[in-house]
């Protein structure tokens, strides 16, 4: 919510009206992710008899998942606008309580729905109160900010971004001594899914001809509110999500460095 709060301070209502214009787009964009991809999971792991396995859960429960609510910041640390990644954010977080209903249906081994839609829907209302604060204390502290003021923010966002990042790692330092071999597995699984999802989403936008917001949204496609899930869905309780949790932010958290060189290039100038 912290970090959440930053992003939509740092877009401010009229910028965020901008985005109207783009909702068919997102929501387009938002549907493949929450529920074309986590579908398309269930049934390709259905179709080998793994779907109760850890990796497909915890694979089918990142693509469900909205972006995370630093993705607007990572854009800009990447040389891009944040609105693309702030609308992907707001809006799948929005119709989550809707997209995991036929997901939570068909895999019934990922918990509750019920628990699944009213965690979704208390995250939506957090979110929009949160983003509609924000927005009030935008335009009342500081309706228009110079590119100095725009640059603090983003600085406190990093330094909110390191913070929050060691608390979801709790699971990954015991396990380095504990049981290498399985933590490098579950390693590899995260940044393969991570990194993957990024290259793969960026290079079909590309194709598609989305321009501008290909690396913003190609951004989302890898980094998703995983965390959310562990109020929400018993499978997370489990020591293997917990440790893909924990393997997840690493990926995550080196998005900006590792993905500068891939999304470089004619998208930057936006």
């Amino acid at each position: 919510m912290v970090l959440l709060f930053l992003t939509a301070f740092r877009v401010g209502l009229p910028a965020a009206k901008q985005g109207f214009g783009h909702a068919r787009e997102t929501l387009a964009v938002v549907l493949a992710y929450q529920l074309a991809l986590p579908l398309l999971c269930v049934g390709t792991f259905a179709l080998f008899g793994l779907a109760q396995s850890p990796v497909a859960i915890a694979l089918t429960l990142m693509f469900a998942a909205p972006s995370v609510t630093g993705s607007p910041n990572m854009s800009v640390m990447l040389g891009h606008r944040p609105e693309p990644a702030f609308r992907l954010l707001i809006l799948g977080t929005l119709i989550l309580p809707l997209t995991i209903i036929p997901i939570f249906w068909l895999s019934p081994e990922l918990g509750s729905l019920q628990a699944a839609i009213e965690a979704a829907a208390r995250l939506g209302l957090s979110i929009s109160a949160v983003v509609a604060l924000a927005f009030a204390g935008r335009a009342f502290v500081r309706p228009d900010m110079s590119t100095t003021e725009l640059q603090a923010v983003d600085g406190v966002t990093s330094l909110a971004l390191v913070v929050i990042v060691v608390g979801l790692m709790s699971a990954v330092a015991p396990a380095i001594s504990a049981e290498p071999w399985r933590l490098a597995g579950w390693m590899l699984v995260a940044t393969g899914a991570n990194f993957g999802m990024q290259l793969l989403a960026y290079a079909a936008q590309r194709f598609l001809g989305i321009g501008e917001n290909a690396a913003p949204n190609a951004l989302v496609a890898g980094n998703r509110n995983v965390a959310l899930f562990l109020v929400a869905s018993s499978a997370t309780q489990s020591e293997e999500f917990l440790m893909f949790l924990g393997c997840y932010q690493f990926p995550m958290y080196l998005t900006p460095i590792i993905m500068r060189p891939v999304f470089q290039g004619p998208a930057q100038s936006c």
